[in-house]
């Protein structure tokens, strides 16, 4: 059974950093990718960025330079380090896993869709 556990949000200035980590249980990280979401009030997830479990990353336009995935693959987890974060990064963030890492494919592949979601963290950039 797949366990997701997000932590590291809070509520940050506009220019601040924050780290989000996430270990994911039960999660075969040999292939695939570990996956970050948001969620914006009121909007659809948004997929943001994955990471491949031979450390291969994409970043989705809105984050390219700002944000960084990374992933623990002895420990299953996915962090996010978000710098230089902006008032319309605020949302919940997810993680998941996925089969392929490509973006577009994830996009393809699932549409959003996935078994299970963690409960999110929470973030808040106030400006």
């Amino acid at each position: 059974q797949v366990r997701l556990v997000e932590s590291g949000g809070g509520l940050v200035q506009a220019g601040g950093s924050l780290r989000l980590s996430c270990p994911a249980s039960g999660v075969i990280f040999s292939t695939g990718a570990l996956v970050w979401y948001l969620q914006a009030p009121g909007m659809q997830r948004e997929l943001l960025a994955a990471s491949s479990s031979a450390g291969i990353t994409n970043y989705a336009d809105s984050v390219k330079g700002r944000f960084t995935i990374s992933t623990d693959n002895a420990k299953n987890t996915v962090y996010l380090q978000m710098n230089s974060l902006k008032p319309e990064d605020t949302a919940v963030y997810y993680c998941n896993s996925a089969t392929v890492w490509e973006l577009h494919r994830i996009v393809a592949a699932y549409s959003g869709v996935y078994d299970s979601w963690g409960q999110g963290t929470q973030v808040t950039v106030s400006s």
